[in-house]
């Protein structure tokens, strides 16, 4: 069985980090699978690039210039979706020519078209897609914050500068609606939240559908904790490529320690934060009322380490399909604290291996991070857990067993 695994990039982004995982661990289980990007940052041999450089530069400026217009010359909200109308040609590339199966990743902003979609349908090839947000499921949006107008047919959308019944979504709308109606699909979701956006949505309702999470290597997790923390506090991890992204929800992290600051100033002292990643606008740092250290952005190969120093990992998003931080810490042995927003509730169960915080409730994910301070975790419990959810091997299994009822 030749499986060929397409997403944008092998390392760049949340969805890449887990596509090339699915790939090598499908190759760990004896599978023949590859991987096709269009942007390739690692040397992996099973990887290739798809196309030109000029082809792909040519794809992303007139997919973004045609929002742009589109979009009455709205900046603020030009990657927040996608309208794949422009692609590179990954069609003629023979590991998709001898490919039995497609499993179609994360394959926007000048990767795939969906008229170079529906025309992969045509080549006869079972045809596998993995969502890791929102896409396939709306008119044009990878996260829909909060709108529900997916369920019926997009339109008068929060992200054109003059909404209507007919602006932008929902023309793109009409395009999936009609490459879904001509072409087969197997739709996995990561997430059981996930899956129920997509059972709502007018687009996908009534497709087929698996729920299959994201892989880890978990063997790269230990759980016995680090003896380089400070004595007697409890650490709280936070991580992010960009901590400062809007979806990660920055300010909603500092309103939930300085509250603990504020109204449990004795507790507040053994706490710690430790948060790693990008953040544009470092000022936000003073903000903190905990004491913190920043470290910065950090390769995948330290994270492990980070999370063996912290007691806790948090996660203050407004959306997430499934958050791999959440999964990394608990792997090395971390209580997890987060908002019950998304596919969180597949990693946390409340109050047993983690917290579960109202969402946008500041005080409840206070709350969260006190109960976690007062546990004395099962670091190994926590770890094997994620063994026997998440791990490569397990995740294998589950594509192969897809596939082979394809």
């Amino acid at each position: 069985m030749k499986i060929v695994i397409l997403n944008t990039s092998d390392s760049k982004g949340g969805a890449a980090i887990v596509s090339l995982r699915l790939m090598r661990a499908l190759c760990a289980a004896g599978m023949d699978a590859r991987m096709l990007v269009v942007d390739r940052r690692t040397d992996d041999e099973r990887v290739a690039v798809a196309g030109t450089p000029e082809q792909l530069k040519w794809a992303f400026l007139r997919e973004r210039l045609d929002i742009f217009v589109r979009n009455g010359l709205l900046r603020s909200e030009l990657f927040k979706v996608s309208i794949a109308n422009k692609g590179v040609d990954v069609l003629s590339h023979p590991w998709v020519k001898n490919a039995d199966i497609v499993c179609i990743n994360w394959i926007n902003q000048g990767m795939m078209s969906l008229a170079s979609l529906e025309a992969l349908g045509k080549m006869g090839k079972k045809l596998v897609w993995t969502m890791h947000d929102m896409w396939c499921l709306t008119g044009m949006c990878h996260h829909s914050y909060g709108c529900d107008h997916y369920r019926e047919s997009c339109g008068k959308c929060r992200f054109v500068r003059f909404p209507h019944c007919h602006d932008l979504s929902y023309r793109t709308w009409k395009k999936k609606q009609r490459l879904y109606s001509r072409t087969d699909f197997h739709f996995v979701a990561v997430s059981s939240w996930l899956a129920d956006r997509f059972r709502e949505s007018s687009l996908t309702a009534g497709k087929p559908l698996t729920v299959i999470p994201n892989a880890l290597p978990v063997e790269r997790f230990a759980y016995d904790r680090s003896t380089n923390i400070p004595v007697g506090k409890k650490v709280i991890a936070m991580g992010a490529a960009r901590l400062d992204d809007p979806v990660k929800g920055f300010e909603l992290m500092t309103e939930a320690v300085n509250h603990i600051a504020t109204q449990y100033p004795e507790k507040a002292k053994n706490l710690q934060l430790l948060l790693f990643g990008d953040i544009r606008n470092p000022e936000l740092l003073t903000q903190l009322k905990l004491p913190y250290e920043w470290i910065g952005p950090v390769s995948l190969e330290r994270i492990p380490e980070l999370y063996r120093r912290s007691d806790i990992v948090l996660s203050s998003s407004h959306f997430e399909t499934l958050p791999t931080t959440l999964i990394e810490g608990q792997a090395a042995g971390c209580l997890a604290v987060a908002f019950d927003h998304g596919g969180q509730r597949d990693i946390i169960n409340h109050r047993k291996n983690g917290y579960l915080a109202k969402y946008a409730d500041t005080a409840d994910l206070a709350e969260g991070i006190l109960w976690a301070a007062e546990q004395t975790a099962d670091r190994a419990a926590l770890h094997y857990s994620v063994v026997e959810r998440f791990s490569e091997a397990r995740i294998a299994e589950m594509y192969i067993r897809l596939f082979e009822q394809l």
